[in-house]
């Protein structure tokens, strides 16, 4: 009697730089950054764009094509492109300045600091792959980019978490009179808080749901992995409340309050970035000076470290950010 073939599972690939982080069958518009800043663009004289030689990996080649005229390639050199953006800024013109996420602020950071953020200056800076959205390794995974954007004095930052809160962030951040770092979805992006009668509000969190037992605080596609958990331990008779919070600074720290204080429940803040200096801590900082204390807390980000290279929803896994390996966290945070 022949043995039974074990089920041949499909070999993970090293993600591309260019992946989606939809999974299969998930529901997903295309290039929301690009098509919401070509609309605005119609009624915006004044918005140029400008990229690192990276306008097709961060959908600005869109706008690009749509005002040739009013679209400027700046070629690898990051700091010459948060440099001109600057300057244009002073000239009258909203500059949105796009590369990948390591580049803009790891080799940009000087320009930024001195050249945008301390002028006050209207430039409004994209970046693509933040966090652990590619498999390339520590020099695509922009891990620690909120940690060093905080520390920038009037800089708004924006973590948003699927099309739906680009597409609406993208007017907002233009209508903002001052420096904007926004942290940028591409291509195939996921929808999914057009299910939650959500609206983005630049500098506003949002509760999604409600539930007695654990509040999720979140940023950016970990809102929606939030939103996955709930329903998943819904059927353990585990209620999750999940807050979304796609402003990191100026935080809505009211919101926050409000839904941690007289609550018993534990609050857990997860987010797609180093659990050093993100969101977690700011929440926690919150807590603290207002002197509200949760019935736990705890930190589901990514860990102090240069991760891995390899398929994402292998290292997502391997991190504890994937839907099963959040929900098992939780769990084993309730005891």
């Amino acid at each position: 009697m022949n043995a039974p073939v074990a089920e041949k599972k499909p070999r993970l690939t090293t993600s591309a730089m260019i992946a989606s982080i939809a999974t299969e069958g998930q529901r997903v518009k295309a290039a929301p950054f690009g098509k919401a800043l070509v609309a605005l663009g119609a009624s915006r004289p004044e918005i140029v764009g400008l990229t690192a030689d990276l306008a097709k990996y961060t959908d600005l080649h869109l706008f690009a094509q749509a005002y040739p005229e009013r679209f400027h390639q700046m070629g690898m050199a990051e700091q010459l492109l948060m440099a001109a953006a600057g300057g244009m800024a002073k000239e009258g013109l909203v500059p949105f300045a796009t590369t990948y996420a390591v580049f803009g602020t790891r080799r940009a950071y000087d320009f930024i600091h001195q050249v945008i953020a301390e002028e006050k200056l209207n430039v409004k800076i994209c970046c693509a792959l933040p966090g652990l959205t590619t498999g390339y390794g520590p020099s695509h995974q922009a891990t620690e980019d909120i940690a060093m954007m905080r520390g920038i004095p009037g800089l708004t930052i924006v973590d948003p978490c699927d099309a739906l809160d680009i597409e609406q962030a993208v007017p907002q951040i233009a209508a903002h009179n001052g420096p904007v770092y926004m942290r940028l979805l591409r291509g195939n992006v996921p929808l999914v808080l057009d299910e939650y009668d959500y609206k983005f509000e630049l500098g506003k969190a949002k509760l999604l749901r409600d539930g007695d037992d654990v509040l999720v605080i979140s940023s950016g596609f970990m809102t929606m992995r939030a939103l996955e958990v709930a329903q998943k331990l819904a059927a353990d008779r585990i209620g999750v409340a999940v807050l979304h919070c796609p402003t990191i600074k100026p935080l809505d720290e009211a919101t926050i309050l409000e839904a941690v204080r007289y609550r018993h429940r534990l609050v857990v803040v997860a987010e797609n970035h180093s659990v050093i200096g993100g969101l977690g801590e700011a929440v926690a900082s919150t807590l603290l000076r207002h002197r509200v204390q949760p019935a736990g807390f705890e930190l589901a980000g990514l860990p102090d470290a240069f991760l891995d290279a390899g398929a994402l929803p292998t290292l997502h896994e391997r991190y504890g950010i994937s839907l099963d390996a959040l929900a098992a966290r939780i769990k084993g945070w309730l005891g």
